[in-house]
């Protein structure tokens, strides 16, 4: 006899039919409809729905795209353009998968410093968090080998240098840039394995999406004040609370999607990739797309090769030992007032490294923040490599340091006693 773990009867008779079989309709009545969510979940927690429905937009937007690429070294470039100009809606298609791949990342890095900020990465949530981390990284490898199939500029020399870092690694270094180029160069080979792996990659990811979502609802949702649930008053059916919550969170981030795509499509890009690649002309200054930025100021911050990419991989590797890094007792930063500073350093921090991925390692870093000018002859101390360097240390001292020293000394503020009697202390007149 088959059973359904809820109980749960669909009224309609086909429904009903389907689910003795295929209990599908209990599986969404028990983690859709009926799940019960913290009831003092805030907007920060909207960004999980929306980085689905961005994943959603990519892989359509992709398999779409794809009817019209070709992964040629010769024809890659006339494709792109093909697209732009001939393909009806072709341009708002490559527009919405470009603008789409950065909207997908200012959503995921909100979410990662949200679960940093209210300690989602805490005891009984390890496992969910190292699954999120193993998503960003393969979000990362996704774009860059994206980054690369339009075969501009910028997509040939990233591609070199970024493949070339991998020769760093003793003993198999050559052999694993040989092994990623298809011979002795970025070429045709190289181009067809980055189209192979950019197409599956993100059918991989909706996979370990679809695992997160399911270690989530094994351990229930944190919430902004980092404690757990206690009675059903502490909860509310994620139908239709949550889901107009999420749905209005929703439709204010593709009106800010929309901004970009319809009006600064390529403000986030880099010009040269509007120039065909070239092995035989070097760009002035090869520079990641922006997302990339922080772990590419990181890299050229340690002067050896190696060490730089050990610091560059080390940096995201962090972020997977957070959970034990980090042993303080109380999730939420609301109430770690020491914590809840450094916190904010570090996001400083990383959207410094972000910027100064951008610029130029020897310029002076004041002079190109237009605060002073630099003289003949004038030695240059802060230059932004030397500030990359700096920043990088705070990065790492706040895993490393600050965290597991915090976690010994701070002094916490006291926790409320329950969700509910926390949300109806702060709603004042709703109290009874």
């Amino acid at each position: 006899m088959s059973h359904t773990p809820s109980g749960y009867q669909p009224k309609n008779p086909v429904a009903a039919w389907v689910n003795r079989r295929l209990p599908v309709f209990s599986l969404l009545e028990e983690h859709v409809n009926t799940f019960p969510t913290p009831k003092n979940l805030n907007y920060w927690y909207t960004f999980g729905g929306i980085l689905t429905f961005m994943l959603l937009v990519q892989i359509i937007t992709g398999i779409t795209l794809v009817m019209h690429y070709t992964p040629h070294t010769s024809l890659a470039f006339a494709a792109v353009e093909h697209i732009m100009r001939d393909v009806n809606s072709g341009w708002l298609l490559r527009y919405g998968h470009a603008v789409g791949a950065s909207m997908f990342f200012v959503a995921v890095y909100v979410h990662i410093f949200r679960g940093m900020y209210y300690g989602s990465y805490k005891e009984p949530r390890e496992l969910l968090w190292v699954i999120g981390v193993i998503i960003f990284l393969v979000m990362m490898a996704t774009a860059f080998m994206g980054y690369v199939l339009p075969w501009g500029q910028m997509s040939f020399w990233g591609a070199t240098v970024i493949t070339n870092l991998f020769s760093a690694i003793p003993v198999v270094g050559e052999h694993i840039v040989v092994w990623l180029w298809g011979g002795y160069s970025v070429d045709n080979p190289t181009l067809n394995r980055f189209f192979s792996l950019h197409y599956l990659l993100p059918f991989l990811l909706a996979g370990l999406v679809g695992l997160h979502i399911w270690a989530l609802h094994v351990v229930g949702n944190n919430n902004p004040l980092g404690i757990d649930t206690k009675t059903p008053q502490d909860t509310l059916p994620f139908h239709p609370y949550y889901t107009v919550k999420d749905a209005f969170a929703l439709v204010m981030f593709c009106i800010f999607f929309a901004g970009w795509l319809f009006y600064h499509p390529n403000y986030l890009g880099h010009p040269d990739n509007y120039i065909e690649a070239n092995p035989l002309s070097t760009p002035a200054h090869i520079v990641p797309e922006w997302y990339f930025l922080p772990f590419y100021a990181i890299l050229r911050a340690v002067p050896d090769k190696l060490l730089g990419v050990l610091a560059m991989f080390g940096s995201i590797a962090l972020l997977v030992a957070l959970p034990w890094l980090d042993k303080s007792k109380v999730r939420s930063a609301s109430f770690r007032p020491i914590y809840r500073k450094f916190f904010w350093v570090l996001v400083v921090d990383s959207v410094l490294l972000g910027y100064l991925g951008s610029k130029t390692p020897d310029n002076s870093f004041f002079a190109d923040l237009g605060l002073t000018t630099v003289g003949h002859g004038e030695t240059v101390f802060f230059t932004n490599t030397v500030v990359s360097q700096l920043a990088t240390l705070y990065y790492f001292a706040h895993f490393l340091v600050v965290l597991p020293v915090l976690s010994r000394i701070e002094a916490t503020e006291p926790l409320p006693p329950s969700i509910s009697e926390a949300v109806l202390s702060s709603c004042g007149s709703c109290k009874g």
